[in-house]
């Protein structure tokens, strides 16, 4: 019994264990996950998806958690709304692992900037890349989104000696050439334009030896633009008419190619060219665009509402209105798309914790199972310690009984057997209470102790108890009932009506008689009345006594 409570105790703890995810485990699972994000960034965060951050302990793990899965957020581009404690990992990596305080001062800033904090986002890159003895490979990511975000924000002094320290520091020959395409674009917001103009040319350079003709077709008309800004309006002209010399006239940028077209036609005051060449633009963004780009209309509209003030000489309401409600419209798909990511967040937070609560709730069933059978085993286990405990402390009381009963019969056996000694009396009364204990309570423990009580004298033949030995004990008890009432009745009286007769002598009631005799409370009923006809006991009156009376004379 004791093997197989610990058994069942062993898998109800590895139930329960398995159920709960240990910190060792989680710290296993952001490790592995470490280990792959350089080379694997959506298998990384598909590990982290498996951990529960509420239940890890340790600053040094949550930190880690966090720190990881922000940057698989940042590089994968996706929103970073839910990585508000990027936080936490960033303030604890300072002073103690520069590479990860680098990593995620990165990421928070990113976070930053997702959540509508533009200007804090770029103070926080300036601090990072303004940091000293940080080797420039650790800082280029984060010294990359600074000039992104600058370019963002139109910046131009400030933002051209960080494009060009990050120019110096690129490696890669296409990001070198992203490097100084931002350059060229700070150039353009510093007003410096014939430095753009010599970059952009040496960007166009390049991207022909290469053979990179998307590049180029983009450089190009960079070029153009520049040179309209310049005033050099004919000559941009002819760098769009070199763009669609060498691609089709209906390039996917065809639209931006006759807008520009139209503003240096504008510049020129050649209004009935701009007006063709704007209508040529708007046809191309209704084929490209199915009349949904906020960025072109903003445009366009600007464009529409001078060339009507300059051919009718009035500005026309419906297109300051346009360009407004198209700024507007922009505005608020922005704003949209950012609810759009908040809600996306909230909804993977929210799913989180449903699985929290599950795991939960799974937990919390386990371990009332578990404790509702540790406390049933244990119960039984106690119970049935018990009934052994008084099984062999009954054993043993039988047995000091029986000795007590030999021993006293031995010394008293010169006696007359109505003149027993009060000791030995009360050793046959308490050996005779043992069968009605049994008989009152008639489980199978006790029945099992009573045979094995009875037979200390001798065979039962699978009877509960030795009927020579109860004989024996009812005839020291009552005056040699058994014996005389077997000498005068035996040939009339079955064994088990004698049986019956001699436990109602000893005051046994009908059901404990059938529990030791070994028969049904039915058969009991019919054999009592057997014994009153053959014996001529009246119907009312007591068995034991009419007997006992009529064997005393």
């Amino acid at each position: 019994m004791r093997s197989r409570f610990l058994v069942l105790l062993a898998v109800m703890v590895a139930g329960i264990v398995a159920c709960s995810r240990s910190e060792s485990h989680y710290r296993n699972v952001i490790d592995a996950a470490e280990a792959v994000m350089l080379t694997d960034k959506d298998s990384a965060l598909s590990m982290l998806e498996a951990v529960e951050p509420t239940e890890l302990t340790h600053d040094s793990l949550r930190a880690k958690y966090h720190y990881l899965r922000a940057w698989g957020h940042l590089g994968r581009q996706m929103s970073m709304i839910s990585d508000s404690l990027i936080s936490f990992a960033y303030d604890y990596y300072q002073g103690r692992d520069l590479v990860r305080a680098v990593r995620s001062g990165t990421a928070k800033a990113w976070y930053k900037f997702w959540v509508g904090d533009t200007p804090g986002a770029i103070a926080l890159f300036d601090s990072l890349i303004g940091r000293q003895n940080v080797p420039d490979s650790l800082l280029v990511q984060a010294l990359r989104a600074r000039v992104l975000l600058g370019a963002s924000e139109y910046q131009g002094e400030e933002l051209i000696p960080l494009a060009k320290r990050l120019l110096s520091i690129e490696s890669d020959s296409l990001r070198q050439m992203e490097a100084r395409y931002m350059l060229v674009g700070a150039f353009e917001n510093a007003g410096e334009m014939d430095s753009a103009l010599v970059m952009c040319d040496e960007l166009i350079d390049d991207a022909r030896i290469h053979r990179r003709g998307d590049k180029q077709f983009y450089f190009e008309l960079e070029k153009a633009q520049i040179l309209s800004e310049l005033g050099r309006n004919s000559e941009s002209d002819s760098v769009v008419d070199r763009i669609f010399l060498y691609s089709a006239p209906d390039n996917g940028a065809a639209d931006y190619l006759h807008m520009l077209y139209a503003m240096n036609a504008l510049n020129t005051g050649n209004t009935g060219r701009a007006s063709r060449e704007i209508a040529m633009a708007d046809s191309f963004a209704t084929i490209f665009r199915n009349e949904d780009d906020v960025y072109y209309k903003s445009y366009s509209n600007l464009l529409h509402t001078m060339i009507d003030f300059k051919e009718n000489g009035r500005m026309r309401l419906a297109h300051v209105n346009g360009l407004n409600n198209r700024q507007r419209e922009r505005f608020n798909r922005m704003e949209a798309s950012q609810w759009e990511s908040e809600r996306g967040a909230l909804v993977q937070q929210r799913r989180a914790l449903e699985l929290k609560a599950e795991s939960q709730r799974k937990t919390v069933i386990i371990l009332i199972i578990a404790i509702i059978s540790v406390l049933l085993l244990a119960g039984a286990a106690l119970i049935i310690r018990q009934r052994r405990q008084r099984e062999l402390e009954n054993e043993e009381r039988a047995e000091a009984l029986q000795k007590m009963v030999d021993e006293l019969e031995s010394a008293s056996c010169a006696q007359p057997s109505d003149e027993k000694t009060p000791a030995l009396r009360r050793a046959m009364l308490q050996q005779l209470g043992i069968i009605k204990m049994v008989a009152e309570t008639p489980t199978e423990q006790n029945r099992e102790m009573l045979r094995k009580i009875s037979s200390i004298e001798g065979e039962t033949n699978g009877e509960l108890v030795n009927w020579k030995n109860v004989y024996e004990l009812i005839d020291n008890l009552y005056s040699n009932f058994y014996s005389k009432l077997h000498e005068k009745y035996g040939d009339v009286l079955s064994s088990r009506e004698e049986q019956i007769i001699v436990l109602l002598t000893a005051g046994f009631s009908t059901k404990e008689i059938s529990v030791i005799s070994g028969q049904a409370t039915s058969t009991v009923y019919v054999r009592k009345s057997s014994i009153r006809k053959k014996l001529g006991v009246p119907e009312k009156e007591d068995i034991a006594i009419f007997l006992r009376s009529e064997l005393s004379h």
